[in-house]
């Protein structure tokens, strides 16, 4: 007698899979935290390049911010649309 059934393994392993992947949102916040400092200084250096300067950043930002929206969707798909489950039998 198995103490931990198929199906609650798979779904054990999912969270903490979905938990997981929710931690690259720690990077992602360290990452954009970075980019905004380093955008106010090259601001307060050559105030005169902050359009060039902000849009540089802004484009950064959203493509940093993809990871973790990449993420959520995982997460999400483990704990509600979980594709493991129909390959138990």
């Amino acid at each position: 007698m198995s103490l931990v059934t198929p199906l609650a393994f798979v779904l054990g392993l999912s969270a903490l899979g979905a938990g997981f992947t929710m931690v690259a949102a720690i990077g992602i916040g360290l990452g954009q935290g970075f980019a905004a400092g380093k955008a106010v200084e090259g601001v307060a250096r050559q105030p005169e390049a902050k359009g060039d300067i902000l849009q540089t950043m802004l484009v950064g930002q959203a493509v940093a911010e993809t990871t973790g929206i990449f993420a959520l969707i995982i997460a999400m798909v483990l704990l509600f649309a979980n594709p493991f489950i129909s390959q138990l039998s």
